[in-house]
């Protein structure tokens, strides 16, 4: 059974000003993405992929999606070909070796992993979603008598783990690094105004409801800027809003 970690980590990011509706930024609601099965041969079991970014079932293709599972989804123990990053928007979500005792994860935790590691995913809640992630399509589940060891290790930080640092009024977290040891992932917690200025990046909405301009998003919603901009956003829940940022960098 995989062991819980804390990470503390700190990504330098500027802020200020407003988002503009121009063609350097690409939004995506929930409400507008397209859903289907994540793996067809388990038919009427299986659960639902929408895709936030890239082609999951491309080539070589980084890709972001969303994963949605119905109350008391379990699946039986399987590898994939690529190893994937993941967080929970909504829910309670389990996903660990076959053998281990169900640690379930709600809103805001993440896990990774590895590719070739067997292990069971399974949800409970009226809506179960995660966003997963991965460097290079096709995201593929494979029966675990393939099994194999890419020298990985996973890990499943639970949310009440997490161990923010201060960011001005907010506050922030890194999740991952990529080989060179940049970070690439962090999420942002804020209560009232998020105002960023980024390069070029992907922001997931992951807890709360947060407007953008004119428009009110929700979790799974998906901000893209394809070159350096500036973002505000407002948080419009009781409890503090999440946001998921990851910085695409080759």
């Amino acid at each position: 059974m995989r062991k819980m970690i804390n990470l503390i980590t700190f990504v330098l990011v500027s802020s200020c000003s407003s988002m503009q509706k121009n063609s350097n930024i690409k939004i995506v609601s929930i409400k507008d993405v397209n859903w289907e099965k994540l793996n067809p041969a388990r038919g009427d079991k299986s659960p639902q992929a929408g895709t936030l970014w890239g082609d999951r079932k491309g080539d070589k293709v980084p890709t972001g999606f969303l994963a949605k599972f119905v109350d008391g989804f379990s699946s039986p123990p399987h590898i994939h070909n690529v190893s994937y990053r993941a967080i929970v928007i909504s829910g309670l979500i389990h996903n660990d070796d076959p053998k281990a005792a169900n640690m379930w994860m709600p809103s805001g935790s993440y896990w990774t992993q590895p590719a070739g590691e067997s292990h069971i995913t399974s949800a409970k809640g009226i809506t179960n979603m995660a966003l997963v992630e991965i460097d290079s399509a096709p995201y593929l589940v494979r029966p675990i008598q393939e099994e194999f060891d890419n020298g990985e290790r996973p890990y499943n930080i639970h949310f009440n783990n997490i161990i923010w640092r201060d960011f001005g009024e907010n506050q922030i977290v890194d999740l991952w690094k990529n080989k060179a040891g940049i970070v690439t992932g962090s999420l942002l917690k804020f209560n009232k105004e998020l105002n960023l200025r980024t390069k070029k990046s992907k922001f997931v909405i992951i807890q709360g409801k947060i407007k953008i301009r004119e428009e009110i998003l929700l979790p799974g919603s998906l901000i893209e800027a394809s070159t350096e901009v500036t973002l505000n956003g407002k948080c419009l829940s009781e409890e503090s809003c999440l946001v998921y940022q990851k910085s695409d960098l080759n």
